[in-house]
């Protein structure tokens, strides 16, 4: 059943992938506001930021599974620097998918809002709308945690570290995902306490929604299966340099 399971998710993420992808450009759709076809960038853009706080809610949970494994108190057996290694390969794939949301986000707003402006002005690019702005400081912070990492050459202490900071940086994304962009007047529609378009019938109408949240869905299925793969391999390297380290010593 293990094994059904793991094949069937992967299955899922790409069909609903595909279906946005095919579906969401040749199906007509009922004009939204100002944004014509370029709506359809809906499909794509907002599942990227679903996928990456999945994403950081799985290396802050390794994170601190770490932190827990290597406290003598209490009582977690596993390997921590598994935990480490997880909590790594997701960070890093959030940070892909921050990316991948902040480039479909350059692009759509070039095309909506930017459209009379010529390419070489900077603002027709980027706006330091506040949406925009949190989702480029949450991608700082995350790079700063792989910069940390790279400060420490002892693996445990690098561990150690980063699993703490991770928890600060989990904690940073919050509020400028979901409080600091609806506090703050801006050109994204849920800014300044607007009612979310993802949720407002007023906004979308539910042939979006038929294609909104089956592509998020697929999109996180997709990175988990990225995850997983990457973990594998991050793991099977921790043992071959134990076992390479072990054999060395055992020559000494």
């Amino acid at each position: 059943m293990k094994g059904i399971g793991n094949i069937a998710y992967k299955i899922i993420g790409v069909s609903l992938i595909l279906y946005a992808l095919i579906y969401g450009l040749l199906a007509e759709l009922p004009r939204m506001g100002t944004l014509a076809q370029s709506s359809r960038n809906l499909f794509y853009h907002v599942p990227m930021w679903f996928t990456e706080v999945v994403l950081m809610s799985i290396s802050v949970f390794y994170s601190v599974k770490y932190l827990r494994m290597t406290d003598p108190d209490s009582g977690l057996k596993g390997e921590p620097m598994e935990a480490d290694a997880r909590a790594t390969e997701a960070a890093r794939l959030g940070v892909l998918f921050n990316g991948l949301g902040l480039i479909t986000g350059i692009i759509w707003g070039r095309v909506s809002w930017g459209q009379t402006m010529p390419d070489s002005d900077f603002s027709a690019w980027w706006v330091w709308d506040p949406i925009q702005t949190c989702a480029l400081i949450a991608m700082l912070i995350y790079m700063g945690y792989f910069l940390l990492r790279s400060s420490f050459a002892e693996p445990e202490q690098k561990a150690k570290i980063a699993a703490v900071f991770n928890i600060f940086a989990f904690a940073a994304l919050i509020p400028l995902f979901f409080v600091i962009p609806r506090m703050m007047q801006g050109l994204h529609p849920t800014a300044d306490g607007e009612s979310t378009a993802l949720f407002d019938t007023s906004n979308v109408t539910n042939i979006y929604r038929t294609l909104l949240y089956p592509s998020a869905l697929g999109f996180i299925l997709l990175s988990i299966w990225m995850y997983n793969v990457r973990s594998r391999i991050s793991i099977l390297r921790l043992k071959l340099e134990d076992r390479l380290a072990e054999r060395a010593f055992t020559r000494k």
